[in-house]
């Protein structure tokens, strides 16, 4: 059965994601003595089955303000349907058998008039090997209008990483300089960069050459819109609405 719901906070919470203690389940708020699940990062399937998995609980959440404007679905599975599919299944896969058996017996009464040739020999199996390189991204992050650094005030502790890694790097707040290690294809034509701070977050790719790498190097400005950077609530309690139940 597919569920259809979107997101609300009754009551956004002021506390600071940042000095929360991080653990296996989220970041631990002293306030509220409750772990607090970032689904800020997360996929809108990703956040689905989360939030299907953890109906029956009182959810204290992070998130995007577009991912309250979005519409979740998630398909719920019947037990009772997938035993009933699995034994459909079995049926038809058993007649098929049967039927396969009957006509091979057929043939073979008839006889086959023309030799059946077959090939016989090692099998190879060709592994298509994707390399990969270890590089160092150098460059700074300057906001697009001005081309300056962001403003520190206004976009605290901005950290940057690439390529999905946990290991993010801090920004220069002055200067808006970074360096990054990264591990990317050889053949790879993108890079995708994540930019989060106190209040915002932002995925984006960016275009990448190859050949622009030197002695394991890539010197790179990452230049981008704060219009682009989208704004992050704490949520005190994740509210459900059913859309169609």
């Amino acid at each position: 059965m597919k569920k259809k719901f979107t997101l609300q906070i009754a009551n956004p919470c002021s506390e600071n994601f940042d000095k929360m203690i991080p653990n296996s389940n989220g970041s631990f708020c002293n306030s509220c003595m409750k772990n607090v699940i970032d689904l800020s990062k997360s996929t809108n399937s990703e956040v689905a089955k989360f939030v299907f998995e953890n109906k029956d609980k009182n959810i204290c959440a992070r998130l995007r303000t577009t991912q309250l404007q979005e519409e979740f679905r998630y398909n719920e599975m019947s037990k009772i349907g997938n035993l009933k599919y699995a034994a459909v299944a079995a049926s038809v896969l058993l007649v098929s058998n049967l039927s396969a058996q009957e006509k091979n017996t057929d043939i073979t009464e008839k006889g086959c008039s023309e030799p059946i040739s077959l090939l016989v020999g090692k099998m190879a199996i060709n592994h298509v090997v994707n390399e990969e390189i270890s590089i160092i991204i150098k460059g700074k992050l300057l906001e697009a209008k001005t081309n300056k650094p962001f403003d520190k005030k206004e976009y605290p502790n901005l950290m940057l990483a690439v390529n999905g890694s946990e290991d993010a790097v801090k920004v220069n707040p002055k200067t808006g300089e970074f360096s990054i290690a990264s591990i990317i294809s050889k053949d790879s034509k993108t890079l995708v960069i994540t930019i989060s701070g106190n209040d915002y977050y932002l995925s984006k790719e960016i275009s990448f050459d190859p050949k622009s790498v030197k002695n394991n190097i890539l010197k790179k400005n990452i230049v981008v819109g704060s219009e682009e950077l989208t704004k992050v609530y704490i949520a005190g309690g994740l509210g459900i609405n059913y859309i169609g139940q």
